[in-house]
């Protein structure tokens, strides 16, 4: 039954890793002669090298480079690195409940979690930060993840966040405190009878908000869903398992894992889903990993939806986490992860792994359903008798390109400059009061006609990062392209955030409208 083999699995950042009682296992043979040479060869080191020697470092180094010779998922986590990595997916986080983005090397706050310590301080959308504590943060080309760094802290720790607001600055002191991370980012009905949600990651609430979710589009009248894995890198397995087995018969098969010191372990639906008889329509791209492609394989061999975008990333290798007493740890690949046909995930590691998403632009394969990589020496077979093959990653049922051609000049030279950022950012200082109290998405579409984004962000383009259009033609070529990226990202400033986001984007998303056009069913 699918939850008892649930028992004991967990999950690590963009690795799926995999808990079992392995101890004996972990054991020397009694060989330790195969191992003498390393710390024979730290000892000497120690006893003779010309300088003072870092011990912790060279150690941590040794096992980096030892673990770097078996796969490129088997890793060792320093302390930090642990910790960050098991916070990212655990569903909360400790930290001032913020979310930013930094259009023009300042960050700008999008969203203060209702509840959260920031909401409470006083921060509101729009706030440039200054300062965190006494460090400069604002105009010095500060990565975004080193201020999340300095934000994030203890529960019950204090940080001080100095903004900017409208001109004035102010200190506001945050007590730090658990947040909720949510790995929903949309849930809402394109149509009478579809249904869309954007997953982000497995994380350890994953099961329970996707079934708020659809719980509340059934309501609406969903006979179908659009399930949008695409940028979904993993995270946890057993969330994986949940979610697969809400669409899937009593006794059909999910996956199985298998490693040499590792006999076969089959997952295998208990039937007892609520989404059995709904349409599904499974997105997914380049950058989609691990528990999304365990979701999308155990679909796609049981003929129970349409696979629909590019070939998934190809990870399939099994972590066991190893953490050792002073907080660091390793992730130690154990077995392999098949799709029900037999289909082992993971692609060949032999070549320039990290170079390969790289390759597959220059080969083609983004543009071209010819030029994917299929290997037609590895075949197998769904349970309704359709050809899928192995070689790494999920293929598609129904391959959408990536395309290039509607992007003018005009659009590229004002990607290059995120210029839709920082127009979207000075249209919410212009309109603020009238955005933020907007929560109905046909409301904010006519408002956003109303004030005449388009003729806006010409102007401010030209004015602002000295873009021209060529022509009015030009414009004519770019709007039907640009303006609904434009509205998402003004949208998402009204009180519907990521919805509005998300809902502007489906006009020029060819992946949700070839889903939109196929019925899910493949047979």
């Amino acid at each position: 039954m699918l939850l008892a083999a649930l028992l004991g699995v967990i999950l690590g950042v963009l690795l799926t890793l995999v808990s079992g009682k392995v101890a004996d296992k972990r054991k020397f043979d009694g060989d330790y002669n195969r191992w003498r040479k390393l710390n024979l060869i730290l000892q000497e080191v120690q006893k003779n090298y010309v300088d003072t020697i870092d011990m912790v470092g060279m150690t941590d180094a040794a096992v980096v480079a030892a673990l770097s010779e078996l796969d490129p998922h088997s890793v060792y986590l320093p302390p930090v690195e642990l910790e960050e990595s098991e916070t990212q997916l655990s569903g909360n986080f400790e930290g001032i409940g913020i979310s930013f983005n930094v259009p023009s090397d300042t960050a700008v706050v999008l969203n203060a979690i209702p509840g959260g310590p920031s909401e409470k301080a006083g921060l509101l959308q729009g706030d440039r930060i200054i300062k965190v504590d006494d460090r400069v943060v604002a105009g010095v080309k500060m990565p975004q993840d080193s201020m999340i760094r300095l934000m994030k802290g203890p529960k019950g720790t204090k940080v001080k966040i100095t903004v900017n607001r409208d001109g004035t600055l102010i200190p506001f002191d945050i007590i730090r405190d658990k947040i909720p991370v949510n790995c929903v980012d949309a849930a809402f009905m394109v149509d009478d009878r579809t249904g869309y949600i954007k997953l982000s990651k497995f994380t350890r609430t994953t099961y329970k908000e996707f079934a708020e979710a659809t719980s509340k589009l059934m309501a609406q009248g969903m006979k179908k869903l659009i399930f949008d894995l695409r940028d979904n890198t993993g995270g946890y397995f057993d969330q994986a398992l949940l979610l697969s087995n809400e669409f899937l018969q009593r006794g059909e098969c999910i996956v199985y894992m298998e490693g040499l010191h590792r006999p076969r372990q089959v997952y295998d639906a208990d039937g007892r889903g609520s989404l059995k008889d709904i349409e599904l329509s499974v997105l997914i791209n380049e950058s989609s990993a691990s528990s999304s492609e365990i979701f999308a394989g155990a679909i796609q061999d049981n003929d129970r939806g349409a696979i629909v975008g590019r070939r998934s990333f190809g990870k399939g290798l099994v972590q066991e986490p190893i953490n050792f007493t002073d907080g660091s740890g390793i992730r130690l690949t154990v077995a392999r992860f098949h799709t029900p046909s037999g289909r082992c995930i993971q692609k060949p590691y032999d070549g320039d792994y990290d170079y390969d998403i790289y390759e597959r632009y220059m080969s083609g394969e983004m543009t071209s359903a010819d030029s994917m990589k299929v290997d037609t020496t590895s075949v197998y077979y769904t349970t309704r008798g359709r050809r899928v093959y192995g070689g790494g990653g999920i293929i598609p049922d129904v391959f959408v390109a990536l395309d290039t051609t509607k992007a003018t000049q005009f659009y590229v030279k004002c990607n290059r400059k995120a210029t839709h950022m920082r127009f979207a950012q000075a249209m919410f200082d212009k309109y603020r009061s009238s955005l933020t109290a907007i929560n109905d998405f046909d409301t904010l579409d006519a408002y956003l006609d109303q004030i005449d984004l388009g003729s806006q962000f010409v102007e401010f383009a030209s004015r602002v990062d000295g873009i021209k259009l060529k022509n009015a033609a030009e414009w004519e070529e770019s709007k039907p392209y640009m303006m609904p990226q434009i509205k998402a990202l003004v949208g998402r400033f009204s009180k519907l955030g990521d919805e509005a986001f998300y809902r502007f984007y489906i006009p020029v998303d060819d992946n949700i409208q070839t889903a939109l056009k196929h019925s899910g069913k493949l047979y």
